[in-house]
């Protein structure tokens, strides 16, 4: 018989929270075969130790992906799709903050909803500071802006898939990751139902204003090539005011015979010319970095230990 469903979640110094997110899972899914598929994303504390205990108490409903280091959110997913077996799919995390019970919400609307092949979930109301909420406002208008692919503003990682789906995602296998993209880039019809957000149970959050700032720049350079499009007008404005200068400088000493040009002009132009040249090289910097890992064709994560229950293995 096919799991049902599969509850990836990775996992980042969240030991005080597997437990209670493993209690609620069996609690609210009475009826439903399912697994969580929890990843251990290099975790400084104790969170392998309790998501070790999880297994070896339940272990018929657990797979336990063990990084061997940070590799990121990004590279969590991935891991867990790639492990999951469920007919079904939903990547949430353990923090408490997307209620399970959405979960099975999410997972009985695509059962009664053929037509649709995933729900992801938004918040209804942000319990942020005001600060992130306008950089995470600034973030969605920003890569819209710059992106091939329109982002569903406020739309999470939360969110239930059908297999096909998830085959699909497995297909994107490129090392710089940026699943907003993705999700927006594959296509499927996919419904947006909002969540109300619960408090963490434990721990504090890992996001920041400049994390932010480093994700939108991700993105944009995983699915747009629109800055360099930029730059390329960019240079071409510059050349030309550049060429407007020289014809009114040429005009200026032959009417009225100016032998020097004004100090502060030329110092503003070259400190200018100077900024948009760095600007350039950084842009083109970034995308070639991004080929240079790429192309190493290094993997996605590496596992130091896979725990998986299999009913055929068991002494």
């Amino acid at each position: 018989m096919r799991m049902k469903l599969s509850l990836v979640a990775p996992c980042y110094n969240e030991e005080g929270n597997v437990r209670l997110f493993c209690e609620t899972a069996r609690e609210v899914l009475k009826g439903i075969e399912y697994e969580i598929v929890f990843i251990n994303d290099g975790s400084k504390d104790h969170t392998y130790e309790e998501q070790r205990k999880i297994y070896d108490e339940h272990k018929e409903n657990i797979t336990l992906i063990n990084f061997s280091r940070n590799f990121g959110k990004e590279a969590g997913i991935y891991a867990g799709l790639t492990h999951a077996k469920g007919e079904f799919v939903c990547i949430i995390d353990t923090d408490m903050q997307q209620p399970i019970e959405v979960a099975r919400e999410m997972l009985e609307f695509l059962e009664q909803n053929p037509e649709y092949d995933e729900v992801a979930a938004y918040q209804k109301a942000r319990i942020e500071n005001k600060l992130m909420t306008i950089a995470k406002d600034g973030f969605y208008w920003f890569i819209n802006k710059m992106c091939d692919v329109e982002l569903y503003k406020s739309a999470s990682d939360f969110r239930m898939m059908r297999r096909t789906v998830v085959k699909a995602i497995l297909q994107m296998s490129e090392y710089h990751r940026f699943s907003k993209g993705i999700f927006a880039w594959i296509g499927f019809n996919t419904y947006y139902r909002p969540y109300e957000v619960h408090e963490r149970n434990s721990g504090t959050t890992s996001w920041s204003v400049s994390k932010l700032i480093n994700y939108a720049i991700e993105g944009v350079v995983s699915f747009s090539t629109k800055p360099l499009r930029v730059v390329i007008k960019l240079g071409i404005g510059t050349s030309l005011l550049a060429f407007l200068y020289m014809i009114i400088v040429v005009i200026q000493k032959l009417a009225f015979g100016n032998e020097v040009p004004g100090y502060p002009t030329i110092i503003v132009l070259i400190l200018l010319i100077g900024g948009i040249q760095l600007t350039v090289l950084g842009i083109i910097g970034e995308y070639l970095s991004k080929v240079h890992i790429e192309v190493k064709n290094r993997p996605i994560y590496i596992s130091k230990e896979i725990l998986s229950y299999d009913p055929d293995q068991e002494e």
